[in-house]
């Protein structure tokens, strides 16, 4: 592809984006139509209900990729991360000299320009502390702009054109096109930055650990004197990172002498109550439902964000009481005779042991039967085979199912679930095995009994596993 014409005109009216049907260039194509633009967009799958969101937006759909979807020569070509250089709309933006951009370019032309950028960064955590700092800037009245990797519930929405002067975005480490192979968050340029975590993942593209925090620190590096860097403090790979960062960088954490402190945790179902502590002295008293001590800390970053925007400790508990979390992350999907299934985006080990350890004091009556399906290019290689044995530690029950997609994956790399059942079971732990969702589904409805919390982890669709399991409890 001519690299030259990677750039966004001065004058563009009409947009047409290259796999427009996944949730970040979906919600990026309703954005510049609710702007004003023409926008039209092609995927390979096109079907609700992302289809049916996108046409009511007044978003026309092209379903499959051709250099016909072209033919209205659009001012601009956002292409998607998923989108190879063989993509026949990828061959047709170059033979007809069309302009195109990746979608973090677009999102910093078309909505960032010219707005204070409150940029969250790490392995974990990313999409929930995003979205609590959206919302409590929307709550505080600052009327903010937005696009993170999860549905927030409170807007129904991930992404929103706001009439304030700040953005909230998703900083992914993950690469950015085809042509740029880049970590996305290198194009957000923060004012404000969080980074919660950094450990390896993506093993598709990062080598390995050191490969991973080279993205960070160049980063980290790009930030200015004027900028606000609010990092964990009990992270090793942070203090790497970071060392040489020209920022004004704060820390958090649960304990220690950093400058902001989360202390004095209480579980009242269905809320986790605490306080957080500013340079020793008490900031103030906050509560929120979502459970876990590594949400609480995410909400920490927050307060600390916010407090630098000059809202105040009850401005910001008050948007915390109103939160009402992100789809995917803990979301209870229905409750049958006694039986809650909950769905998570779960994945990484640390984000699988952190979740169940976080779920356990609230479901003290019945047992926690976590169901797991590898699924992202780390889970399904063997890089954490061993690890995963001890991220269900606290599970009573656990389910795993063989990787739908373990093809894509080269046989010496590959992840066993029945390994890790073995593994789980020489721990002493019920464990089994599942090579489809159908049986798990029939023993589930069998097994389970009232008071047990089901708790699904995967970052896929994993064959609409809720829905089902819920129609037959």
């Amino acid at each position: 592809m001519d690299m030259k014409r990677n750039s966004i005109p001065e004058t563009v009216q009409s947009i047409h984006l290259i796999t427009v049907c996944g949730t970040g260039m979906g919600a990026l194509a309703v954005l510049l139509k609710e702007m004003g633009y023409h926008v039209t967009g092609s995927d390979q799958n096109v079907y609700p209900p992302m289809s049916t969101f996108l046409e009511e937006k007044g978003v026309r759909l092209f379903n499959g990729f051709s250099s016909d979807n072209l033919s209205h020569r659009p001012d601009l070509v956002i292409v998607g991360n998923a989108v190879t250089k063989d993509n026949p709309e990828s061959v047709g933006t170059m033979t007809a000299g069309l302009s195109f951009c990746s979608m973090p370019q677009a999102i910093n032309r078309f909505l960032a320009e010219g707005k204070k950028r409150l940029v969250v960064t790490g392995t974990h955590g990313k999409t929930t502390t995003a979205s609590l700092l959206a919302w409590v800037l929307t709550s505080c009245g600052l009327d903010p702009s937005f696009l993170i990797g999860g549905i927030l519930n409170n807007f129904q929405a991930n992404a929103r054109v706001g009439g304030g002067r700040h953005i909230v975005l998703e900083g992914d480490e993950y690469d950015t096109a085809f042509f740029d192979k880049g970590p996305k968050f290198l194009h957000y340029h923060p004012d404000i930055a969080i980074l919660t975590s950094i450990e390896f993942d993506h093993a598709d593209i990062f080598r390995d650990l050191d490969h991973i925090k080279a993205s960070f620190r160049t980063l980290v590096r790009r930030l200015s004197a004027d900028n606000l860097l609010i990092a964990w403090d009990d992270d090793p790979n942070i203090d790497d990172v970071i060392r040489e960062c020209p920022a004004n960088v704060v820390r958090y954490a649960g304990d220690g002498a950093c400058r902001w402190q989360l202390r004095d945790i209480t579980l009242e179902p269905p809320w986790s109550r605490f306080e957080v502590f500013k340079s020793g002295e008490r900031f103030g008293r906050f509560q929120i439902r979502q459970p876990g001590s590594h949400n609480l800390l995410n909400a920490v970053s927050v307060v600390a964000a916010a407090d630098e925007l000059g809202l105040s400790p009850e401005a910001i508990a008050e948007a915390f009481e109103t939160f009402k979390g992100v789809r995917r992350r803990q979301e209870i999907r229905g409750i049958r005779r006694g039986i809650t299934v909950m769905d998570d985006f779960a994945h990484h080990p640390t984000a699988v042991r952190e979740t169940i350890h976080g779920l356990r004091p609230f479901y003290p009556d019945g047992r926690l039967i976590a169901v797991f399906e590898p699924r992202t290019n780390s889970s399904m290689r063997n890089i954490f085979q061993t690890e995963y044995s001890r991220s269900f530690a606290q599970a009573d029950l656990v389910c795993i199912r063989k990787p739908s997609l373990l093809h894509k994956i080269p046989e010496g790399e590959r992840f066993s679930s029945e390994r890790l059942v073995d593994d789980l079971k020489n721990q002493g732990q019920e464990a089994q095995f599942f090579s489809d969702t159908e049986t798990i589904i029939e023993y589930l409805a069998a097994e389970a009994r009232r008071g047990d919390l089901i708790l699904v982890m995967s970052n896929g669709g994993f064959d609409n596993i809720h829905e089902r399991l819920l129609e037959a409890l």
